[in-house]
């Protein structure tokens, strides 16, 4: 476990970032120059909380040896271009349509269940800008229960199959929790697996992911579908869930796959209550010094009723268009959306 973590923070944008950039006083954020920041702020875990302190980057050199050391060595992953995946350059926001081919997801199920809608929602998410679509057979909601592998694969399979046919060239993400559904996913053309286990689910997910070198999604939660909700905890959720990404892209790394291949999703709502969702959407860019590009899914969570109780509506177009913006402002590049055009209008 590590003893300090370092956020980028005080950012800047367009044409004055590129200023402070050319004079030396702001630093580029994943090699785009379009966002600066000039400070860091520094975590520390303690025994009973968390303390945290922000230094401009002149401040940094004259700090003890070793707090200097870790942050010069994670500043050199923050400002680092990240590579680009399946085609993708992450010095623009890039937007994943949401399409989930369940009876029983939480805010769309059963719209898309059958083959000749999903298409023609997938469809529509691709002329509205979406650069990816997820595609799901299984709901993950809280409280959902787990079905059987067969039964997810022979949900989305023509799905995917027409979308090959008719857009090639098109992203297509994987929802899935199972090896199987994965293989047989890959072998079709889908290329990027979205588990919002993290590959804990199934022990040979990691495996058929690794034989292929296929990218994915590092999706954290906290517990299972059917009992994350119930009471969540953690010491500190940023730091926590940094934690296990960290030892994650580690293991990665020691069985020759590509950290390059890696995008990263803190999972808001996944295991966590409105504090932790609020406390991850505030401190999102401290991911950025783990130098994987990374994602924000929030679109229509039920965090957003949580703050706006009574001006609560079915889509929350409202709400997960000011997640987005806000995750924008701190440098997130990819972003998991059901209302695709709204969203891409707003950026």
């Amino acid at each position: 476990m590590r003893k300090y973590y370092t956020r980028p923070c005080n950012f800047h944008y367009g044409n004055y970032a590129k200023k402070l950039i050319n004079i030396k006083k702001g630093l580029p954020l994943a090699g785009n120059s379009s966002i600066a920041f000039d400070k860091v702020e520094i975590f520390q875990r303690k025994k009973s909380n968390t303390d945290s302190k922000i230094y401009s980057l002149n401040e940094i050199d004259s700090l003890e040896i070793e707090k200097k050391n870790i942050i010069k060595s994670d500043l050199k992953n923050v400002v680092s271009k990240r590579k680009n995946i399946i085609g993708l350059n992450f010095d623009k926001p890039q937007i994943m349509g949401i399409l989930n081919i369940t009876p029983d997801s939480f805010s769309d199920g059963g719209l898309f269940f059958k083959e000749e809608e999903a298409f023609t929602q997938a469809e529509l998410m691709i002329k509205s800008g979406a650069t990816i679509i997820d595609i799901g057979g299984e709901s993950t909601r809280p409280g959902s229960k787990i079905i059987n592998e067969k039964d997810e694969w022979n949900r989305i399979k023509k799905t995917i199959f027409k979308l090959k046919k008719k857009f090639p060239k098109m992203n297509l993400s994987l929802d899935t929790r199972k090896s199987y559904v994965m293989k047989q996913g890959i072998e079709t053309g889908v290329n990027l697996i979205n588990d919002v286990s993290g590959l804990n689910f199934d022990d040979r997910s990691f495996n058929i992911i690794n034989s292929k070198k296929t990218p994915f999604i590092l999706h954290h939660m906290q517990g299972t579908p059917d009992t994350m909700q119930n009471n969540p905890k953690y010491d500190d959720v940023i730091l926590d869930i940094y934690d296990f990404f960290d030892k994650k892209i580690n293991f990665c790394l020691k069985k020759k796959y590509k950290k390059e291949l890696i995008i990263l999703d803190p999972g808001i709502g996944f295991g966590k209550n409105l504090e932790h969702n609020l406390r991850i959407m505030s401190k999102i860019s401290i991911f950025h010094s783990l130098g994987c590009p990374v994602m924000l899914g929030t679109s229509r969570k039920r965090f957003i009723e949580h703050i706006v109780t009574k001006f609560d509506t079915a889509d929350r177009a409202g709400g997960t268009l000011a997640s987005v913006l806000y995750g924008l402002s701190q440098g997130v590049q990819l972003f998991r959306v059901h209302n695709v055009k709204e969203i891409n209008q707003g950026i």
